[in-house]
């Protein structure tokens, strides 16, 4: 019989753990892991707080992306909007409003979790939820975020889902958060919008990641 289709917790006993740097956003460790049988191996990788994307999706079937500096690639990347977990007890769901807020001018009244996933499970134990976001309204000019560093130059626009999509099986959008997002967008859209699950439903998150600056 085939295995059921499901990732299994199940962490491996850390023998000891050895903190190589502390940054703004992430942390470098390297873990001493016990793989059983005395086989004690060393893993190093960032230990991230977490992100939430937000893929808002209009009546027209447009969603908003913005375009945002992204050092480490060295290019301007389009994305959905998104941000990190590292506001101490915040639920998911209410980063992701306030994110939709400061980097798109938007609210929603509608929201659900779209997909989940781990970015890169072998090197870091970031995770993300991503959102879909509807039934949108503007934020008024006056109560608007004021966005600063990298956010203070990022456009947005609105692009049709299916255009989206194409750019990135195209090859010219290349942020995780964009293939992820967008295909799961597409596909739950033609599936009726019936593969959504609640905004607040269970979600396998490294334990690591609930850190907070």
């Amino acid at each position: 019989m085939p295995h059921e289709l499901v990732d299994v917790p199940g962490p491996r006993a850390v023998t000891a753990t050895h903190e190589r740097f502390r940054g703004k956003v992430w942390d470098v460790a390297s873990d001493e892991v016990d793989l059983g049988g005395g086989h004690i191996v060393t893993r190093d990788y960032l230990r991230h707080t977490g992100a939430v994307v937000i893929v808002a999706l209009d009546a027209d079937g447009r969603v908003y992306l913005v375009r945002q500096y992204r050092h480490p690639v060295g290019a301007e990347c389009w994305e959905p909007p998104a941000g990190l977990l590292d506001i101490a007890d915040e639920a998911p769901v209410a980063a992701a409003q306030r994110e939709l807020f400061e980097e798109a001018d938007l609210t929603a009244s509608t929201w659900h979790t779209l997909v989940d996933y781990f970015p890169s499970g072998g090197g870091t134990s970031e995770a993300v939820r991503v959102f879909l976001a509807r039934d949108l309204a503007e934020v008024p000019a006056e109560a608007r975020h004021t966005r600063e560093d990298e956010e203070a130059d990022m456009i947005g626009a609105w692009v049709n889902l299916d255009d989206a999509v194409a750019a990135v099986l195209a090859g010219h959008v290349h942020a995780s958060s964009a293939a992820v997002g967008l295909l799961a967008a597409a596909h739950a859209r033609d599936a009726g919008f019936s593969t959504l699950r609640p905004a607040d439903a269970p979600w396998q998150r490294p334990e690591e990641t609930r850190l907070t600056r």
